[in-house]
């Protein structure tokens, strides 16, 4: 029964032929023909060689045989001659056939589990010691280990005390980020557990945060002037097209949205396609540019049902830190799915960048 083209093709490509469903039937048929005689070519010439390395080596043996036995040394003299000429043949050389035998021999003693040198240039291989992976506890600085046993990792501290304790520990020598951890038991699987929502901080991130406005040309001016830092349509699609995204949040009016469509690939991984639940999609452009300078931030549940958030600098003070600390706890609690059963808000870690981690009493 002939085969299908599609079965040929699976056979070309186990066989690395250059030919695609564009070739007729023939000329795969063809193609696989003269690969298979090709290979089978291939195999007998090699066949013959080993054929004749074999014959080589025995009749080299023989000689050598019969000259220890007689005394006489020109037959293995005669011997190593020929072995000489049978190399410079292009044949395998009597030196290679040892080596070959050698190696054999050592893959042989490594199954059995020797490991003993056997000779001059195994006994010389130096094999150092296997690398040795330190403990993360070990691996962490000297001023982390100090500042980490004024934690009680088995304590759960009051909001207030925690934070205050987080600003005594920070260990970098910049202006620390103050980060909140809140593991929430919800499945971000389930579509109406998979938190997203914006919150307001009353004093900010302390991060200096660059907007872009996808705005019509006439309200280019209004935007600017309520902070945006870049601003316009053409503007925006230049910078998108150039694969420039210098600017932390994008505001577009519902308007001009679809002509972001081509470049959703860009900036969905990032975070910053524009949408209606971050605020970022607003027929008022610029008041969504005025919450975004001011300190309004988008947060979600990552993978684990963990929403990590910077809260403020270690700058700021226990007091303001307390206050944004706060209004997020309260933004989560109001963004509680309704069809979730069971605890919610399951543990809160408050840490500075770097520093040891601070368990919340809830």
């Amino acid at each position: 029964m002939a085969k299908t083209k599609g079965e040929l093709l699976v056979e070309a490509k186990e066989l690395k032929l250059d030919v695609n469903e564009k070739n007729t039937v023939a000329e795969i048929t063809e193609a696989i023909k003269q690969a298979r005689e090709s290979a089978k070519e291939v195999a007998d010439q090699a066949e013959q060689v080993v054929n004749e390395v074999s014959e080589a080596i025995d009749k080299e043996a023989e000689q050598v045989k019969l000259a220890q036995s007689d005394g006489s040394k020109s037959e293995s003299e005669q011997a190593a001659e020929e072995a000489v000429h049978y190399a410079k043949a292009g044949k395998r050389s009597e030196k290679s056939v040892k080596e070959a035998e050698a190696e054999a021999e050592r893959q042989a003693r490594k199954e059995a589990g020797d490991t003993t040198p056997q000779g001059d240039n195994e006994a010389n291989i130096q094999r150092g010691p296997a690398p040795k992976t330190r403990p993360l506890a070990e691996r962490k600085s000297k001023a982390y280990k100090k500042v980490a046993q004024k934690v009680d990792k088995a304590k759960l501290y009051s909001l207030a005390e925690a934070i205050k304790l987080a600003t005594e520990t920070a260990v970098t020598k910049f202006d620390s980020t103050v980060e909140m951890h809140v593991r929430l038991g919800v499945d971000p699987k389930q579509a109406d557990q998979n938190i997203r929502a914006t919150v307001t901080l009353p004093n900010g991130t302390g991060k200096s945060v660059r907007v872009a406005a996808m705005v019509g040309e006439d309200e280019v001016k209004a935007v600017k002037q309520a902070g945006a830092d870049i601003a316009g349509e053409s503007a925006i699609i230049d910078l998108l097209t150039k694969e420039k995204l210098d600017f932390d949040v994008l505001v577009a009016t519902p308007q001009l949205m679809p002509k972001l469509g081509r470049f959703a690939r860009l900036l969905g991984p990032r975070g910053l396609m524009p949408n209606p639940k971050a605020g970022t999609v607003s027929a008022n452009a610029v008041q969504a540019v005025k919450e975004a300078k001011a300190g309004k931030i988008e947060y979600r549940v990552d993978k684990q049902g963990i929403v990590h958030l910077g809260i403020g600098k270690v700058s700021f003070g226990a007091d303001k830190l307390q206050q944004n600390a706060q209004t997020l706890i309260n933004s989560l609690k109001s963004a509680r799915p309704s069809t979730l059963k069971g605890s919610y808000m399951l543990s809160v870690t408050i840490s500075t960048t770097m520093g040891p981690g601070i368990k919340v009493e809830l």
